[in-house]
């Protein structure tokens, strides 16, 4: 009788994820090198945020065992259970960067685990966001989201985000909150218009705040798609998800 063929041991879906996000993450890291090269910039300098919403804390773990140190987040209740996850599995080394949209009754949730928050676009939000943050004991980095539509000075902008020309009262309002800590400013390009004009507003932007606030250095700006436009006009923090990850999950 003809002996039985050995049957393969089933394939390791850890392994296979990882391989699929080094492989993202190598190809990310390449375009923000050649970026830099293009524009005289030190790598160095740049802070790579993967942007892990909707992917399970799975992956959040596999980055890190990459090297990935910073992570970016949207939603709550989601960010806070991965890092509470990410913390029981050991991975105190994370960053967490709450790159989304925050609700204002959900500020003091988001202050209590957040290393920055992205997105801070009203004054009633640097309210709740101090409070959550003395709350929790500890002083919160913020970045004043700048919407870059085309006629947002006029009332016309369609993302979220504060009026350019009223960014830096929103900036000192975020400066002298006890709780919380002006770093810079974050801004998205519109999907309708060149990225590096988009950009180019934003870094006169951060220059005015600057001027007011030294300290206030990070210029967060650049996604998937125009990462290479954001490295050009002196970005600090790219925020990368597709690119590292694949396709998003479908919201739930």
């Amino acid at each position: 009788m003809t002996p039985p063929l050995p049957v393969p041991p089933a394939p390791d879906a850890g392994a296979a994820r990882r391989d699929e996000l080094a492989t993202g993450l190598a190809a990310v890291e390449e375009r923000i090198a050649s970026a830099c090269r293009e524009s005289g910039r030190d790598r160095a300098k740049l802070t790579l945020v993967v942007v892990t919403k909707t992917y399970p804390a799975s992956d959040v773990g596999l980055l890190a065992g990459l090297g990935v140190t910073d992570v970016g987040e949207a939603r709550h209740p989601e960010a806070g259970r991965k890092a509470e996850e990410c913390a029981a599995a050991g991975l105190a080394q994370l960053s967490w960067h709450f790159v989304g949209a925050v609700q204002t009754n959900k500020a003091a949730a988001v202050a209590s685990y957040a290393s920055l928050v992205h997105s801070v676009d009203r004054r009633r939000l640097v309210r709740a966001l101090d409070r959550g943050a003395e709350r929790a004991e500890r002083v919160l980095d913020c970045l004043v989201q700048v919407d870059l539509q085309p006629g947002s000075d006029q009332g016309a902008g369609a993302r979220s985000g504060v009026a350019p020309t009223v960014a830096s009262d929103l900036a000192s309002a975020v400066a002298t909150a006890a709780g919380l800590r002006l770093r810079g400013v974050m801004g998205m390009a519109p999907l309708d218009e060149d990225p590096a004009a988009a950009f180019a507003r934003l870094a006169e932007v951060a220059e005015v705040v600057r001027a007011d606030h030294p300290s206030a250095v990070v210029l967060s700006a650049g996604m998937s798609g125009d990462l290479e436009a954001a490295v050009a006009a002196g970005a600090t923090h790219l925020r990368v998800g597709r690119a590292v990850l694949g396709e998003r999950p479908p919201l739930r």
